[in-house]
């Protein structure tokens, strides 16, 4: 948390950040060029966003691309700003999220458990729901069977649906996605979700990648994943369910 605050105590590291929301999966040349700096200090500014988690970098043949992480402010939201001002700064993230038209998006986290815990989070129905709006999750967990969302108060409609591509527990799971709880969203066919575990000391890095989104894609459909994975974090860390509004909405 000290490493959040203090990237973002710098107004050009906010920029950067900001210059991300406006056009994520940028490489340094694009980003350099919109600040009156040296490519060194955008590299130094990159650097410590990248040390804190708030910017993800990927390969793409020889380049290398920077996408904005927003898990760690979702969890300094969920730890103070949730208990005063949730439906302000619900509405305010809201309105920002509409502006954006991304094509991927990468999101990091950190918890303390073990990959075989996480893989269970991640797949067992019955936890999934503690964390995931209360929405559970059938399947058999082989590459290419099928995977189905649900929820108790749905009334037995699928809100969700899509193909496991690769199961590789407790390392690897990579799935298609259509969502079925709105026509709108339907409407937007199908994407793909990447969920990557990677053990570090006594805890374990969490990348979910969910890409193949339209340009201009409707936001419900990666909007979510901050909470959710903050979610995830609470109830394998503490065994507690998070008590903020928007977690709860679908509960």
């Amino acid at each position: 948390m000290d490493a959040v605050f203090k990237a973002l105590a710098d107004p050009t590291r906010r920029d950067l950040l900001d210059e991300l929301f406006r056009e994520d999966g940028q490489t340094l040349h694009a980003l350099e060029a919109r600040f009156e700096m040296t490519r060194y200090g955008v590299m130094k500014h990159l650097k410590l966003l990248e040390d804190a988690g708030l910017v993800v970098t990927r390969r793409r043949g020889r380049e290398k691309l920077h996408f904005l992480n927003p898990v760690p402010i979702r969890l300094v939201h969920d730890r103070w700003v949730s208990k005063y001002a949730e439906p302000w700064a619900a509405a305010l993230s809201d309105l920002k999220t509409r502006l954006e038209s991304p094509m991927e998006k990468i999101f990091e986290i950190y918890i303390k458990t073990t990959p075989e815990r996480l893989w269970e989070a991640i797949t067992d129905s019955g936890i999934r729901s503690k964390y995931q709006f209360g929405n559970s999750i059938k399947s058999d967990w082989t590459p290419g069977s099928r995977f189905e969302m649900g929820n108790p108060k749905a009334d037995g409609a699928l809100l969700g649906e899509g193909e496991n591509i690769e199961v590789d527990p407790p390392r690897k799971l990579v799935q298609t996605m259509t969502a079925l709880w709105g026509e709108d969203v339907k409407a937007e066919g199908t994407s793909r979700i990447t969920w990557e575990i990677e053990p570090v000391g006594d805890s374990c890095h969490l990348t979910v990648t969910h890409d193949q989104l339209r340009e201009g894609a409707n936001d419900q459909l990666y909007g979510g994943w901050p909470m959710i994975l903050s979610g995830l974090k609470t109830w394998l860390e503490t065994g507690e369910k998070l008590t903020t509004p928007g977690s709860l909405m679908y509960t």
